[in-house]
């Protein structure tokens, strides 16, 4: 868009890199796609020393990751446009 908002800059929108939103989500997809599935690769057994069954520990453990990443995409979403008119 080439329309002045009125803003001083000239609607310009200048962006200083990822900040803090950005840094989070790369930290959850790096926890999500290297950190949990290594964890579970290396350790398979130690979700049987807290008393879950082999089976169910296969079956959350990757359900983990993508409650995580879908809580971190909601989040980055609502404060991406908080206080936005549109």
């Amino acid at each position: 868009m080439s329309e002045d908002d009125g803003r001083p800059d000239g609607g310009v929108v200048h962006h200083d890199g990822f900040g803090r939103r950005g840094w989070v989500l790369v930290a959850a997809v790096v926890l999500c796609v290297l950190v949990v599935p290594g964890a579970v690769y290396l350790f398979p057994a130690a979700p049987a020393g807290a008393g879950l069954p082999f089976l169910v520990a296969m079956l959350v453990l990757p359900m983990l990751p993508a409650v995580v990443l879908g809580l971190v995409a909601v989040w980055s979403m609502t404060a991406a446009t908080a206080g936005r008119d549109d």
